[in-house]
């Protein structure tokens, strides 16, 4: 048997490739638009269809984790990442790259997968809890410093090499990770028993699609499209169903009488809204960034090795809101400290639209929203496990992170609709209006208002308690 510290090495080196996959395509999405022949704002979709992708598989596989292990399941999800990988290198089209990229959206399981290998290593050693708490925050760290590494790749390989070696490296690495999950990762049988809830899963999926689908359509016609908004409705519609389902279910996809706790609902609409700018927002400032002022009237005219400089600030700042938050939370308390990050969250995108023409302007703005969403990227699972059953703290953390992939995958859709505004569509460069711009950062600055609303909003008791306990999973123990 290998030892913890062997095993969290191997699961390090996964989550090596998972910040090369965050951190790698950011500071090149101009020059794959330029790749693709596309508008810069159809990269949106992209994300769009990667987050969809990615909201939908986690649950399924992580119930499948507990089912039949989680090495084969962990297996499954890099082969699968690894093919979408691949198929970025060789894509023809915008078409083949879509499928790609939604492929390559397998990848967002890997972490609950491997603090879940580590939790069940540990379950004999009388520290579960503490061990399993040391070896997330190694792989987070890991993870951190390697979305770092990624973009500083990227933006000094694309001005060199071609697109197609450029898009070879993140295949290369996933591929790589894959044979060291198989030597290096022991194999545990399933704890759980029962099933996968497939009707509700069919159900939600049937509702992202018509939602998603919507505005896909209002993309190709236009606002005024009756079809693309009967799409939406329909697919909101289908929440009906899938609600009642899951209320009728003993292992359901989605626990609805959970998520409607009072502790529950303003931490998972908290998650949502979140969603919008720190998954939804970061195309938009890639492609902004690098806009040539001269040729435009707007943009900072930097290049892809600068953007990745860009990308490495904001990392420092969440991780800065991150290791702050148990000082933040013993003195103003759980949700205050949450109140306090949506507000920065806001502020920061706030100041994007008067303040955008220098790049101390960009890093001063990215700075405030940064510190304030790492500190989210840590409250929110703890809270939504502090909030939750023993039983259902799984459950619960979860849900935070697919409800905030959801919120960024609609976000993505509808930033990719604002970003073609009228008379570009017979201009000879594909370029977004400055107006599309302002309505991103206007839209991610008022969804994290709306965050900092909901917890307002919240029962004072639904917090009541949960201060040390998410105190306790976010300070390192001795």
């Amino acid at each position: 048997m290998r030892s913890l510290a062997t095993i969290v090495g191997f699961l390090a080196a996964v989550e090596v490739a998972s910040g090369v996959l965050q951190g790698y395509y950011t500071p090149i999405y101009p020059q794959i638009a330029d790749h693709l022949s596309i508008h810069e704002g159809d990269v949106n979709w992209f994300e769009a269809a990667q987050l969809i992708v990615s909201a939908l598989c986690v649950p399924i596989l992580a119930r499948l984790g507990d089912l039949i292990g989680h090495k084969p399941v962990l297996l499954l999800a890099t082969a699968a990442t690894a093919i979408g990988s691949w198929i970025l290198v060789f894509a023809p089209s915008f078409t083949t790259f879509l499928i790609g990229w939604a492929i390559q959206g397998a990848y967002v399981v890997w972490l609950p997968l491997e603090i879940a290998i580590i939790h069940r290593r540990t379950r004999d050693t009388g520290r579960q809890q503490l061990l399993t708490r040391r070896g997330a925050a190694v792989l987070v760290g890991v993870l951190e410093l390697a979305v770092i590494v990624g973009a500083l790749a990227s933006g000094l390989l694309v001005e060199t090499w071609n697109m197609n070696l450029v898009l070879a490296i993140p295949a290369i690495v996933v591929t790589a990770v894959l044979f060291l999950i198989w030597a290096g990762v022991e194999r545990a049988p399933g704890d759980a028993v029962g099933g996968i809830d497939w009707t509700g899963f069919a159900l939600i999926t049937l509702a992202l699609a018509g939602v998603m689908g919507g505005l896909v359509v209002v993309r190709v016609q236009g606002l005024d499209s009756v079809v693309a908004w009967l799409l939406v409705v329909l697919g909101l519609l289908m929440l009906l169903p899938f609600a009642r389902h899951s209320l009728t279910q003993s292992e359901p996809l989605v626990d609805v009488r959970l998520l409607a706790r009072p502790g529950q609902w303003p931490i998972q609409t908290t998650a949502f809204l979140f969603g919008v700018p720190v998954l939804g927002g970061q195309i938009p400032l890639s492609t902004f960034a690098q806009a040539d002022p001269d040729l435009r009237g707007y943009g900072l005219g930097a290049d892809a090795a600068f953007v990745s400089t860009l990308i490495g600030v904001y990392v420092i700042t969440l991780a800065i809101g991150a290791f702050t938050l148990p000082l933040t939370t013993r003195w103003w308390g759980v949700r205050n400290a949450l109140l306090v990050a949506c507000l920065m969250v806001a502020a920061g995108y706030a100041l994007w639209l008067p303040f955008h023409d220098t790049t101390t302007q960009a890093l001063t703005n990215m700075a405030i929203a940064g510190v304030g969403s790492g500190a989210l990227v840590a409250a929110l699972p703890a809270a939504a496990a502090a909030a939750a059953p023993p039983e259902r703290t799984g459950f619960a953390t979860g849900m935070t992170n697919a409800t905030k992939t959801v919120g960024g995958a609609i976000a993505s859709a509808i930033f990719a609709i604002a970003l073609v505004g009228p008379g570009i569509e017979g201009s000879d460069e594909a370029t977004a209006p400055l107006s599309g711009y302002l309505t991103v950062w206007a839209v991610c600055s008022i969804a994290a208002l709306l965050a900092a609303v909901a917890l307002a909003l919240a029962p004072r008791h639904a917090f009541a308690g949960t201060e040390e306990i998410v105190d306790d999973a976010l300070t390192p123990q001795p």
